[in-house]
């Protein structure tokens, strides 16, 4: 079958043998696939990515010197079952697949190893106990968004967002502006995006963000009503205690700490870190709100560093965000199903597999694309 393959960060289509599923597995013929911020990382920084996987306990993730097929955002039609599959769907059914898969004891990740190659391919395995149907009426260009905006709304859980909160995305590439689509399904009223790019802020108002700005023009931080200074925080208290003390023989640490527990006191944002550049949390750390909450979500390569003091004075949290479970995974393909979410600003474009290389560099243009997905009967990319 033909393939895209990356060795030595050298992207090309080649032939390589049709997989056969082994236990518990089946084959589908790949209809869509998506290519993910984190595969134009890995090309050029494997290594770096691979130590790194090492060291959590995955030794087995793609290296330069290895040929991999990438692709572990797609989906495709059940094609062939192997042994001990309970067979739970008819050929040709359309399906979506958490990717991982299982080869013997041993877990690897789909399209980001040697082991288990991935979906930019005219056909992939995949374990049919992590296989889902997709509902009828979803085109495989919205299935096929299953797995990154699994991504966001597992980030947007970390997050803890209530819909009264404000949150604040920061980086409108493809996470953030599938972390702004997951903030508005879930009824979060206040979004605020930022990004140095007009394609992306344009996207990003498709997406449903409440208020979009240009940082070279416009503060994020401006305007969103939060505690910005130490005295401010420390005058909220103040005012509260001075009020609660001119009522005679009231317990005002017993009001207090009821206060506290009901969440009374001044909140935060939730902030989105969707960049993936040394510097970001920094900044983040030094202007965003006092007590606001930070996901991670950008993937940033290289080593970096922030202020602890700062994060401290303003008593910040930071938190960081990989992955997503199961059902995480199966809400989101229902929450694109049942139209609570419509995912299709993200889409920019669609390529065979020749388009591909091409592909990868518009992306890392960063100025016109959101996500391009690859179909591989495609004999003509547009």
């Amino acid at each position: 079958m033909r393939a895209v393959t990356v060795h030595d960060g050298k992207l090309e289509v080649t032939e390589v043998p049709l997989p056969e599923p082994g236990p518990g597995q089946l084959r589908l013929r790949v209809t869509r696939a998506g290519i993910c911020g984190s595969d134009l990382h890995v090309r050029h920084a494997a290594d770096a990515s691979a130590d790194v996987a090492a060291e959590v306990g995955y030794p087995d993730f793609m290296r330069r010197e290895h040929r991999v097929v990438m692709g572990h955002e797609f989906t495709g039609t059940v094609d062939a079952y192997g042994p001990g599959c309970l067979r739970r769907w008819r050929p040709g059914q359309p399906v979506v697949s958490l990717p991982l898969i299982r080869h013997g004891d041993e877990i690897h990740m789909t399209g980001l190893s040697a082991k288990a190659p991935g979906a930019y391919a005219e056909y992939v395995l995949v374990a049919e106990d992590l296989t889902m149907p997709v509902p009828a009426g979803v085109d495989p260009d919205l299935a096929a968004l299953t797995e990154p905006l699994a991504v966001a709304h597992h980030a947007v859980r970390r997050g803890e967002v209530a819909r009264g909160d404000t949150a604040v995305v920061i980086g409108c590439g493809p996470i953030g502006l599938a972390v702004i689509l997951m903030l508005k399904a879930l009824g979060v009223r206040e979004v605020v995006a930022s990004d140095f790019t007009e394609r992306r802020r344009e996207l990003a108002r498709a997406c449903g963000a409440d208020v979009v700005v240009d940082p070279a023009v416009q503060s994020p931080w401006a305007d969103l009503g939060l505690v910005t200074s130490a005295p401010e925080l420390f005058g909220t208290g103040l005012t509260a205690l001075h009020a609660l003390r001119k009522v005679r023989g009231l317990p005002w640490w017993t009001v207090v700490s009821a206060a506290r527990r009901l969440g009374a006191g001044p909140r935060g944002a939730v902030v989105f870190e969707c960049v993936g550049l040394p510097g970001v949390i920094e900044d983040i750390v030094t202007h965003a709100p006092f007590r606001s909450r930070v996901v991670v979500v950008g993937v940033c390569m290289q080593p970096d560093t922030f202020r602890p003091t700062m994060a401290s004075n303003k008593e910040i949290d930071l938190r960081f965000s990989f992955c997503y479970d199961p059902a995480e995974f199966h809400d989101t393909l229902q929450l694109i199903a049942r139209r609570r979410i419509d995912p299709r600003p993200l889409l920019t474009g669609v390529v065979g597999l020749d388009g591909v290389a091409g592909a990868f560099d518009q992306l890392a243009e960063a100025d016109q694309h959101a996500k391009i997905l690859v179909d591989p009967f495609r004999e003509v990319s547009s």
